[in-house]
């Protein structure tokens, strides 16, 4: 119990690295997911930026990053993120290859979600005059509110695990307490502790994404 009472600055140090994984990673996969998505599904055949040659190309590119294990994905990147952090130790180094991971992922999810739009509600905008950005701001976005922001639920839940395992290579946070501790010095008081509290934030992460989906879902 006392070994545990030493423990705890380090693990409210590790959830703090672990949150700033999250934060940065998840708000790459907004800015830069949703384009992404938009790109991969507007450039589609009978859509107003067909190209098959471009949209062949960045969905290729996409299933790439999906289909590399994010533990191997975290080595391949290790020189890019020397390069633009300047170290490949720590959470805002791990940041670098979660980002990535991400944005593949939730573009996927975006583009998901703009493919369950009724096909004649947009004909229906172009025939009134929209322009192709009109019709991405007023009738894209706002009709896939509800699916994108469950995608970023989805995606976010899926950065705890990723983020845990940035653990491996010196990332910090959870997934490094609880391999130094937790597997190496046998301290199952800190893996417990650890696995209960990564629970109880997936469990608010959906919690708040549902909600948050409700509010914006007009049907």
């Amino acid at each position: 119990m006392d070994n545990f009472k030493i423990l705890i600055p380090d693990l409210i140090n590790a959830f703090i690295e672990t949150f700033q994984m999250l934060g940065i990673s998840l708000t790459c996969a907004a800015v830069f997911g949703i384009p992404l998505g938009l790109f991969i599904y507007t450039t589609d055949r009978g859509l107003f930026f067909e190209n098959r040659i471009i949209n062949s190309i960045s969905g290729f590119t996409v299933n790439i990053i999906r289909s590399v294990p994010f533990v191997i994905l975290l080595v391949l990147l290790l020189p890019f993120t020397q390069i633009a952090i300047g170290t490949t130790i720590g959470p805002l180094a791990a940041s670098v290859p979660l980002s990535v991971a991400a944005v593949a992922f939730y573009a996927r999810l975006v583009e998901a979600s703009l493919r369950e739009i009724d096909h004649g509600v947009i004909e229906a905008s172009h025939s009134m005059g929209a322009s192709p950005f009109q019709i991405i701001r007023y009738v894209l976005l706002a009709e896939s509110m509800p699916g994108l922001i469950r995608g970023l639920t989805v995606t976010a839940i899926s950065l705890v695990g990723y983020s845990a395992m940035a653990g491996i290579v010196g990332g910090g946070g959870v997934g490094d307490l609880a391999i130094r501790f937790g597997y190496y010095r046998y301290e199952t008081n800190v893996m417990i502790t650890t696995v209960v509290a990564l629970i109880l934030l997936v469990q608010g992460v959906q919690s708040a994404g549902d909600y948050a989906a409700k509010k914006r879902d007009h049907t």
